[in-house]
């Protein structure tokens, strides 16, 4: 009988998920399928029973379910609950189980540079990828954690779970020539039109800069740090590692990353530099 895989969210037009997984499959001889599906937040719970009915065997999930699906699930890995978000739904034939891949994948693309982890990295953002990352970068050995968020409330909930430290924007701004990294994980990027999360005025040339966002390839966040002269890391690597991991946990397989990485690099428009 053949699998199929899904990754739901809201947009979910901008995925290259299915293309991915497709690849993989291919490669590795597996009869396998995985769909794009566009939940809204309000018909999350319909399209989660949609799914077991359906006879769904895994499944991702990304904006802005990340943290509501957790309820729905029957068992959380102890590392996706301390982050409280969940993007990769694992079924064994009998339990639906959440993990989070995100934060690992992108401290794998990150270390790729050479990055102090006694360096102070800005996180902007609060939501599930920023928990997933902001736990993973603790994990990794990063000493010094600061988040800033736009809700005040949530960058303080976070730093507070990783020891970290929390700014206002306003302050993150103002600060900026002081961190090592920064790493822009909310959703502001998609729109190549909108403003930037925060000003960069005070960024420092040696900083490197990151957006998770690897769709379009190059974020107003991402060009505006090059014009300051800093390296730049987009979520081409973050994208490909954190799907890596959860082919892993459905097939057993463990996928050539770097070659998808060119891949998806090259579609995109881009030039595979992350090396």
């Amino acid at each position: 009988m053949k699998k199929w895989y899904a990754v739901m969210g809201d947009p979910i037009a901008h995925s290259l998920s299915p293309f991915m997984h497709e690849t993989w499959f291919r490669e590795h001889g597996l009869d396998a399928a995985y769909i794009p599906l566009h939940v809204e937040p309000q018909k999350l719970g319909q399209a989660f029973e949609g799914l077991k009915i359906l006879g769904v065997s895994g499944f991702n999930v990304t904006l802005p379910h990340k943290q509501a699906i957790l309820p729905l699930l029957d068992t959380i890995d102890e590392t996706a609950k301390a982050m409280n978000a969940v993007n990769t739904v694992v079924f064994d034939g009998k339990q639906f189980t959440g993990f989070n891949t995100d934060g690992d994948g992108f401290v794998q693309s990150l270390l790729v540079h050479p990055v102090d982890k006694q360096s102070r990295v800005l996180l902007i953002g609060a939501g599930g990828a920023a928990r997933g990352i902001a736990h993973a970068l603790k994990r990794a050995g990063f000493s010094s954690v600061v988040i800033a968020n736009r809700t005040q409330a949530k960058a303080e909930e976070l730093a507070a779970e990783i020891s970290g430290q929390a700014l206002t924007l306003e302050e993150a701004e103002t600060a900026l020539g002081e961190f090592g990294a920064i790493i822009q994980t909310t959703s502001v990027g998609l729109d190549k039109n909108q403003a930037l999360p925060i000003s960069l005025t005070h960024l420092n040339p040696s900083s490197l800069a990151a957006d998770i966002i690897y769709n379009p390839i190059t974020t107003p966040f991402l060009q505006e740090a090059e014009k300051k002269g800093c390296t730049t890391l987009n979520g081409v690597g973050m994208f490909v590692y954190q799907g890596a991991i959860a082919f892993e946990k459905w097939t057993g397989i463990k996928p050539d990353s770097q070659k998808m990485i060119s891949i998806i690099t090259d579609k995109l428009g881009g030039h595979y530099v992350n090396q």
